[in-house]
């Protein structure tokens, strides 16, 4: 990993991670960062952008920004759960552009494909980093609207990590547990456990 990334990282990161991950310790800040690492490799690699990745913060914080395009995709294994990469339309726009070459509306088939190619390629790579764990992703999904909703895994904590790039702002959402979580009842989340 470049030097400068690794400043960009622990400046953003480094206080966020350890506090989520320690938290609820379904996460640790390992396989946090490895979906930050390779969002940059990914854009970078793919479509010659630089990201800057923000504090991270659980998902029922008030957004940053409102996300209108969503790539979504499942893991399963040792660990279990679900990724959502997410834009604002215009965003999206503009990525889409940087990775294929051509302007897509949101309409086109062709554009979906795209926006579940880049979170396939993402949660595809920070499996990978995954040291010693057996990890499994599904095809991808994508969701396009105004005003939708992702339902995340009411037994995992969901942790959005912000994004910035030249394309705009997006996000990536990650709400995925260990197997070893997901077997034992005691390791609920707790706004879970509190709606039980």
């Amino acid at each position: 990993m470049r030097r400068s990334l690794r400043v960009r990282i622990g400046y953003a990161l480094r206080a966020g991670m350890a506090l989520l991950a320690a938290r609820w310790r379904f996460m640790d800040a390992q396989q946090i960062t490895s979906f930050v690492v390779s969002t940059h490799q990914v854009f970078s690699t793919m479509l010659s952008l630089t990201v800057t990745a923000g504090k991270p913060y659980t998902c029922c914080a008030v957004p940053k920004f409102e996300n209108e395009v969503s790539g979504i995709i499942g893991m399963s294994g040792d660990m279990q759960g679900m990724v959502v990469l997410s834009f604002p339309t215009s965003t999206a726009k503009n990525v889409i552009r940087a990775f294929t070459g051509m302007d897509m509306e949101p309409s086109s088939p062709d554009f979906a494909d795209a926006v579940g190619e880049l979170v396939n390629m993402i949660s595809g790579a920070a499996k990978a980093k995954f040291e010693g764990k057996n990890v499994s992703i599904s095809c991808p999904s994508v969701v396009i609207g105004k005003g939708h909703k992702v339902a995340q895994p009411s037994d995992a904590v969901c942790i959005t990590i912000p994004f910035d790039c030249p394309a705009g702002q997006f996000s990536v959402e990650i709400a995925i547990k260990s197997a070893k979580a997901a077997a034992n009842p005691t390791s609920q989340h707790p706004s879970s456990a509190k709606a039980a």
